[in-house]
């Protein structure tokens, strides 16, 4: 047979590390020792007065009996009988916690016919999944949707892959985001593109912000290739490449970068116009013969 387990959720605070509980809050703490003590000194206090010892020996043996039983009896078994109680109030905090909503970014190229988007906005529905944005990429094999979701806490990334795996559907990725993921590209590209302004030698890290990448160091040796690996040609750093794993970068999203390239090599150019020419140095008076 399969036995039982007794307060699971309780049981879930344990520490990873020493199996300790948290301790729980003074005021139920002291409810619980009082409710479970009560008893027992009243049982010794009985036992104790009946019998013909002295007052000091009677004394003695009340605070040695009930010292023992507090610590061997009555405490161990509030905190083992009575710990939902005692952790209620931590258990309330961590089942809002795992309910909270959490925010996920995905990417799929969706089947090029009619309800395709449909038919993956009513099954992420049924997960109780909401659609917060939407953006569209143009790619070669149709169209790629990056979408913005917020699930349920406890919803893991496998079920959100299921849902979009309709048949046709290709899921690139599937992360777990922050609420800056709902600013869309076009407005972080701008906002990249006034800090290009500012300053063009921070284009390397604009990139990979903006991308989602990592900028891969010359210094490497072979360059990577392929649909996750992105070239974008400076003209006075060299070729910038950014490689982001596991997700092709899109034709737009490839436009941004060398868009913000050339905005970065004209701000530079401008700057190296406008910076001043030191003067040349005076030439030394010829003295007569």
């Amino acid at each position: 047979m399969r036995r039982r387990t007794h307060n699971s959720a309780a049981a879930d605070l344990r520490c990873d590390s020493c199996g300790a509980f948290p301790h729980p809050g003074r005021g139920r703490l002291t409810l619980a020792n009082v409710a479970v003590m009560l008893p027992i000194e009243l049982v010794v206090h009985a036992l104790v007065i009946g019998t013909e010892l002295s007052y000091f020996l009677k004394v003695v043996v009340l605070a040695v009996t009930a010292t023992a039983l507090v610590i061997w009896v009555a405490e161990p078994s509030v905190m083992h009988l009575l710990r939902s109680w005692l952790h209620a109030s931590t258990l309330r905090h961590r089942n809002r916690l795992v309910e909270a909503p959490a925010l996920w970014r995905a990417r799929v190229i969706l089947a090029d016919r009619p309800g395709a988007l449909e038919k993956i906005t009513h099954r992420l529905a049924g997960l109780n999944v909401n659609i917060l944005a939407i953006h569209v990429h143009t790619v070669s094999t149709g169209s790629l949707d990056e979408l913005v979701l917020s699930a349920p806490g406890g919803l893991a990334e496998r079920d959100i892959v299921d849902a979009l795996s309709a048949p046709g559907n290709a899921v690139v990725g599937v992360w777990p985001t922050t609420p800056l993921a709902l600013v869309d590209g076009q407005t972080r590209a701008l906002s990249l593109a006034t800090c290009i302004a500012r300053d063009p030698d921070a284009l390397p890290e604009s990139l990979a912000e903006m991308l989602g990448g990592n900028i891969v160091p010359h210094q490497q040796g072979a360059l990577p290739s392929g649909p996750d690996v992105l070239k974008v040609p400076t003209a006075w750093t060299g070729p910038l490449v950014i490689q982001r794993e596991g997700n092709p970068f899109t034709p737009a999203e490839s436009a941004r970068a060398h868009r913000l390239a050339e905005l970065a090599e004209i701000v530079d150019r401008k700057r190296q116009v406008q910076a001043p020419k030191c003067p040349s140095p005076p030439r030394a008076a010829r003295l007569p013969r």
